[in-house]
């Protein structure tokens, strides 16, 4: 499909238009629709536009997260946000919460019985303070009696770590299990 470059730019500032307006992440498929062309465009457009606002330094960031995207405030600059709009910053994750978070996010979807037989202990209260973050989410339940609860990540976990897939986390090989707990070490995302 040959697109001559003035319409590459009128894709891109209707791309912006868009992700900029809606404020939440916007389907790849909803996008190809409404600006009527193929995802692979979309993608290449998209790319563009993340690697031009990351090059110049800019203050936004367009972020792919799973099959969406969205416009967010760079990193480096979000103290400034939270100063003017004088947003509390988030407090930080506890290690336990990270541990529940890892589970989920490797072997999501998950039931909370399956969370504490790695971990040892009662979750709930985890589950509840990640349910609140938004960082994971009620998926489901699980096909056996008593149909417990499945949990899965949500974009916000992937905004938070700053990827745009699961399958950005590191192999499970760098984890160790030792005596049904697993060892979480540093993600290093």
């Amino acid at each position: 499909m040959l697109v001559k470059s003035m319409e590459i730019n009128e894709i891109e500032s209707a791309l912006e238009g868009i992700l900029f307006a809606a404020g939440d992440p916007v389907s790849a498929d909803r996008l190809s629709a409404v600006l009527n062309i193929d995802k692979q465009l979309l993608e290449t457009v998209a790319e563009g536009l993340a690697d031009y606002y990351k090059f110049n330094r800019r203050g936004i960031r367009l972020v792919r997260l799973e099959d969406s995207y969205q416009l967010t405030t760079a990193a480096e600059y979000a103290d400034y946000v939270r100063q003017t709009l004088e947003l509390r910053k988030q407090p930080t994750i506890s290690k336990a919460a990270l541990e529940v978070l890892s589970i989920i996010a490797y072997y999501q979807p998950t039931t909370r019985a399956y969370i504490e037989q790695i971990r040892g202990v009662d979750s709930s209260g985890t589950i509840g303070t990640l349910l609140e973050r938004s960082l994971i989410q009620e998926c489901g339940h699980l096909d056996v009696p008593g149909k417990p609860k499945l949990y899965s990540t949500t974009p916000n976990f992937l905004r938070a770590f700053g990827i745009s897939s699961i399958d950005e986390l590191p192999q499970l090989s760098n984890y160790e299990q030792t005596e049904g707990q697993m060892v979480i070490e540093e993600l290093g995302i």
